[in-house]
């Protein structure tokens, strides 16, 4: 009987386009979290905590492909349920959740939401396939001051996670209005709309010039290749251009440009209306134009949103990958889009909320310096004689009564040198030592770790003896001397 082979091991590998966390980035990532979940409490807005998994009906049009709707997410069919699916936002989730809570919701109904989101589509450089979301929402609100109170709570988030005023402005603008300069250029048609909303999303890679040449015949791209235009005529190009530039010194200024740009539309003077209160409403609070901002420029995602829209943007430089001077951009965007609950209840509820990129905000906090250095590991209480576990049970316990993150060494204790060898791999400011000549005596050992390794690397051997980086202390003061190294080494 010939041997039966041994099933092949699996490869530990990650999926594709997936990538694990470990501490530093998962402490880091909560924290922030944590203060902006802080300031979306203060503003009266409650935590919602949906199902990771939705129906496919349920996740509907917002998928990125409507005709192939399997495509985009991580979908499968269950037996009696149907087509499930991960989530692809957290939008979705919301809409559901209120069309199937709302007897027992209030109205408005504001909450946030913080978790990751799945997309099955193709993964690149820093594009994951799992990957965090930070959302607030009002559900409910048919009013602007729910779009102006959204701005004003995402210019305090991100003060305080740690993005000060003069590094960030938060931009509004108005779908209304641009459906009023398509009213006023004699575009109707859907389809040549959309065209229009596609080369207005150009704006800030092809500037003006590269607008006007899209909207008509078309034009040649960085490549040689040339791109058809929308085929319309400069007297239909200019409300958009005009709206495009109409950015003043003042919002005044502003709104001023954006009604010569709509014409006689009513639908565009009902924008111009709402981005007016939007400012009016700001002002009053404090919110000045160095942390929100009438500006037609925010274009993107016009195509999902029925009213105001709004734009976080970091104005800080940083250097890309070949080096080159470059504005760190948007982490945050939001707007009104009050046709999403009517999916499920047939009723149209009105709804406003933002979303911040998690990762993006992350990676500009630590830009900037402002997130704290959380690779300092535990102390760690090494172990002489194993005989002894409860005393060093003992140490540990009084350090973490004091706040102070320890551990008891839970490896073979037989060589010492591993003891600190692990030590330096977690990480660790200070080891503690008790071996049975300390006990006898009633004192432990404290080496600063941090300081040993520097002494290592830098010192002569004079400057070693006098800056020793070990402690004899009475066991009593185990907690005091310990507190005393970590705060040396935070300052």
């Amino acid at each position: 009987m010939a041997k039966q082979k041994k099933a092949p091991r699996p490869k530990a590998v990650t999926p594709k386009g997936f990538r694990d966390y470990f501490g530093p980035e998962v402490t880091e990532r909560a924290e922030m979290l944590s203060k902006i979940a802080a300031v979306y409490h203060a503003y009266g807005f409650d935590a919602l905590e949906s199902s990771a998994l939705e129906t496919l009906d349920a996740l509907g049009k917002y998928l990125p492909d409507v005709d192939r709707p399997h495509a985009g997410v991580f979908a499968w069919e269950e037996n009696d349920d149907g087509w499930v699916a991960l989530r692809y936002d957290l939008t979705a989730p919301l809409a559901r959740v209120y069309a199937q809570h709302r007897n027992d919701l209030p109205t408005p109904y504001r909450r946030y939401a913080m978790g990751p989101v799945w997309r099955n589509e193709k993964p690149g450089p820093g594009r994951y396939r799992q990957f965090y979301q930070c959302d607030a929402d009002t559900v409910g609100a048919a009013s602007v001051a729910a779009d102006a109170e959204i701005c004003a709570m995402l210019s305090d988030a991100l003060e305080t996670v740690g993005i000060p005023r003069g590094d960030y402005i938060v931009r509004v603008n108005n779908r209304k209005v641009l459906n009023g300069v398509l009213e006023a250029m004699g575009v109707t048609d859907e389809e040549q709309a959309a065209d229009v909303l596609r080369t207005i999303d150009k704006f800030d890679k092809v500037g003006e010039d590269g607008v006007r040449e899209l909207l008509g015949k078309g034009r040649l791209d960085a490549s040689g290749a040339y791109i058809d235009g929308v085929g319309l005529t400069p007297e239909q190009s200019e409300p958009v251009i005009a709206f495009l530039t109409s950015k003043g010194a003042t919002n005044e200024e502003t709104l001023s440009n954006l009604t010569t740009a709509i014409g006689e539309s009513l639908i565009g003077a009902e924008g111009v209306a709402e981005l007016q209160e939007i400012a009016a409403l700001l002002a009053a609070q404090g919110y000045g134009l160095d942390r929100i901002v009438i500006d037609p420029s925010v274009v993107r995602g016009l195509g999902y949103y029925t009213g105001p829209v709004f734009e976080a943007e970091l104005t800080f430089e940083i250097l890309d990958d070949k080096g080159r001077t470059r504005q760190f951009g948007s982490v945050a965007g939001g707007g009104r889009y009050d046709d999403l609950v009517k999916r499920f209840t047939g009723q149209a509820v009105p709804a406003t909320g933002v979303s911040i990129g998690v990762d993006r905000l992350l990676a500009a906090l630590r830009e900037k310096g402002r997130i704290e250095n959380h690779a300092r590991g535990p102390v760690v209480v090494t172990v002489m004689d194993r005989d002894r576990m409860a005393d060093y049970q003992a140490m540990v316990g009084e350090l973490r009564g004091a706040g102070i993150r320890a551990e008891v060494y839970l490896g073979n204790p037989k060589n010492f040198g591993n003891q600190l060898k692990y030590a330096d791999k977690r990480q660790s400011p200070v080891a503690v030592i008790e071996g049975g000549d300390e006990k006898a005596k009633g004192v432990v050992q404290i080496k600063d770790l941090i300081l040993g390794a520097k002494i290592a690397e830098n010192a002569t051997h004079e400057e070693w003896k006098e800056r020793p980086s070990q402690f004899e202390v009475s066991r009593d003061q185990l907690v005091a001397k310990v507190q005393e190294i970590l705060d040396g080494q935070v300052g």
